[in-house]
């Protein structure tokens, strides 16, 4: 089983829009963030697609990626994901093959078949698409075939991508069930699991992705990157206090009233029922909240349960000092 320090760690944001501020506040945040991170030595930084969030502003997600990658020197920018669903594969690669054109050896196609969206968004956004999540493998694989050389020789209609075609943009496949991890098992791709809120299929679809996995081009052995929640502070108390910001989001969620990311409170126990508190710890299952000794044990049982190429942690955190200083305290215990 391998340290601590020697797996790598990335950052997953959704850009949250905090109650008091606006989506460009957030988006000059998630830049101020990728800086920090590429100086602390984290490997990757994603950005998510959502839609009808009035908390996250990363809903036109290559575009914030283009914004990061041009601020940063090295890290690694992509997507955590691109919800597959929602576009035309054609669209994806042109986009993502400008990016590896601007930001070679940077880029990351991080795909997922959800629509990261309510229905109503779902109906605006993919007007005309007919998609429904259900021909994902096919989609995946008209826009791996974009990025092939020579491939529009071979395709009927005789489309290219440009920018794309004969770029190497690593895609990995997202998921918080076991559809994706068989798929991204069959494909011989890298895999990323939601663990940050869907953490009763972790350990399931990883198994089912380590076992059905077949080497490839891209992978010659499975590659699992975990995704986490984490709020690290000088004390458990303060880090217990942070994390209230995302209790009250996905509380708002369950009640079907997303809004923006509010302040931490000191006590939750007035603002949830019985149930509902049940529903959000349920969900938060592996989240690290606590001082660096406290996360630091945390962070070794999990790693023991789901032996992790790689983690990639969000971090919902209200004030923004308080998020970077989390991310700091974090990459101490696992990078340094």
């Amino acid at each position: 089983m391998n340290k601590l320090q020697d797996i790598p760690v990335s950052v997953l944001d959704l850009a949250p829009i905090v109650e008091g501020g606006t989506a460009a506040d957030a988006l000059r945040n998630a830049l101020d963030l990728a800086r920090h991170a590429e100086r602390w030595g984290y490997r990757r930084y994603w950005l998510a697609e959502h839609h009808n969030m009035p908390g996250i502003a990363s809903s036109a997600t290559s575009v914030v990626i283009g914004h990061v990658a041009a601020g940063t020197q090295s890290i690694r920018v992509g997507s955590g994901g691109v919800m597959l669903p929602n576009h035309a594969p054609l669209m994806i690669a042109e986009q993502f093959g400008t990016l590896e054109s601007l930001f070679p050896g940077r880029i990351d196609l991080g795909l997922g078949r959800a629509p990261g969206s309510d229905q109503p968004a779902s109906r605006a956004i993919r007007r005309g698409l007919g998609s429904d999540g259900s021909d994902f493998p096919e989609q995946l694989a008209e826009l791996r075939a974009y990025f092939e050389p020579g491939a529009a020789d071979s395709r009927p209609s005789g489309v290219r991508a440009v920018p794309g075609e004969g770029l190497s943009v690593p895609i990995w496949l997202l998921g918080s069930s076991g559809f994706s991890a068989r798929l991204a098992g069959q494909l011989g791709l890298p895999f990323a699991f939601a663990s940050h809120f869907a953490p009763d299929y972790l350990l399931p679809a990883l198994h089912l992705y380590r076992s059905s996995f077949r080497p490839s081009a891209a992978l010659d052995k499975p590659y699992v990157m975990v995704g986490l929640s984490a709020a690290v502070a000088d004390t458990a108390e303060e880090a217990r206090r942070l994390a209230t910001s995302p209790q009250q989001q996905a509380l708002s969620l369950i009640r079907g009233r997303p809004g923006k990311l509010k302040p931490p409170v000191d006590s939750m126990e007035e603002l949830w029922s019985p149930q509902e508190r049940a529903l959000v710890l349920g969900r938060q299952q592996y989240a690290v909240v606590g001082d660096q000794a406290a996360v630091r044990e945390r962070m070794e049982q999990i790693q023991e349960e789901t032996g992790a190429d790689e983690w990639i942690v969000t971090s919902q955190i209200y004030d923004h000092s308080a998020r970077l200083r989390s991310y700091e305290m974090l990459a101490e215990i696992l990078i340094r």
